[in-house]
């Protein structure tokens, strides 16, 4: 394995996910703004993708010297939760975990079952009972 890579940055094919996860963030900032969406749903997104793109440089960081490995269920687990958008641009960044197909199926039905919960979010329903949710808390 090169241990160079991580120097050079992003390929040149990975800027439309690049630009997708940001788009993405930008979109919910969007919805806290106008109210379709909790303060919390926001802040939550904001620190999740920061923690997935910071683990995920702790891993490649422990690939390159034969450390001990963040376990893939780990990142799929803050991808679930929300951090997927860091995950992604980590991914690209970092040139991390962004070639084994096993991980990248289960990596995007991560993303597929977040955005869906956050549709969700938005609707009546989902609204009520992140209220409900909240109050209890």
């Amino acid at each position: 394995m090169r241990r160079d890579t991580a120097l050079r940055g992003p390929r040149k094919s990975s800027a439309p996910l690049i630009f997708f996860a940001l788009l993405f963030l930008g979109a919910v900032g969007v919805s806290v703004l106008a109210g379709r969406l909790n303060w919390l749903v926001g802040i939550a997104y904001a620190v999740l993708s920061l923690i997935s793109f910071t683990t995920y440089a702790f891993d490649k960081s422990a690939a390159n010297r034969d450390a001990w490995r963040t376990p893939e269920s780990t990142l799929h687990l803050l991808s679930l939760a929300g951090g997927w958008p860091g995950a992604l641009i980590a991914q690209q960044v970092l040139r991390h975990k962004s070639k084994k197909i096993a991980f990248l199926v289960v990596f995007w039905a991560t993303v597929l079952i977040n955005c869906a919960a956050l549709l969700w979010l938005h609707t009546d329903g989902g609204r009520a009972a992140m209220a409900s949710f909240l109050a209890i808390s």
